[in-house]
C-alpha cells in the first residue's frame, strides 16, 4: 500500500529542492505531494510506494529534514470531470469515514486519501476489488470509476 510521509522543512528557498534532490539521488520516486507553509515552517506530504518508504525516511532524516509522520493511504483513480471529488467523498462520508488529508498525484487523475479508518474507506469504495465500484450503477449513469478509453 502506498505511504504518505509528512516532512517538516524550514520555510526558506531551496528546502523543497533539497527534498527532491535527496530523494531522487537515492532512487526514491515521488508519486505525488502537497506542500504548505505557515509560521516559518513548510509541511510537505510526499507519496511513495511502500517498498521505498523506509529508504525515503532514512534519506530525508539523513539530510536533516524532519519526518513527522508516515502512514498508509489509499490512491484512488477518478474520472477527470466535474463532480467526481464530491462523488468520491460522499461515498466516504456516507460510510462515516473522516478524510484527514487529500491531494492529487502526478500523472493520471488520482486522489490520495488519508484517514484513521482505512478499512471502512476501502469498504465504502469497494477498493481494491476486481470489479470497479462504478459497476453498481446503471449502465448510462456516469461514475467516478468509469474511465474514458
Amino acid at each position: 500500500m502506498p505511504k504518505d510521509i509528512t516532512v517538516i522543512l524550514s520555510d526558506q528557498p531551496g528546502e523543497l529542492a533539497r527534498l527532491g534532490e535527496v530523494t531522487g539521488e537515492s532512487g526514491v520516486n515521488i508519486q505525488g505531494f502537497a506542500a504548505f507553509t505557515g509560521e516559518g515552517k513548510g509541511v510537505v506530504h510526499v507519496l511513495v510506494d511502500d517498498a521505498v518508504a523506509d529508504r525515503c525516511r532514512e534519506v530525508l532524516e539523513g539530510a536533516g529534514l524532519g519526518v513527522a509522520d508516515e502512514r498508509p493511504v489509499l490512491v484512488v483513480d477518478i474520472e477527470d470531470r466535474p463532480g467526481t471529488l464530491g462523488e468520491l467523498t460522499r461515498q466516504l462520508a456516507d460510510a462515516n469515514v473522516n478524510v484527514d488529508l487529500a491531494y492529487t498525484t502526478f500523472g493520471g487523475v488520482k486522489v490520495v486519501i488519508a484517514t484513521d479508518d482505512l478499512e471502512n474507506a476501502r469498504l465504502a469504495l469497494e477498493w481494491p476489488t476486481g470489479q470497479p465500484v462504478g459497476k453498481r450503477h446503471e449502465a448510462d449513469t456516469p461514475s467516478i470509476w468509469d474511465q474514458p478509453a
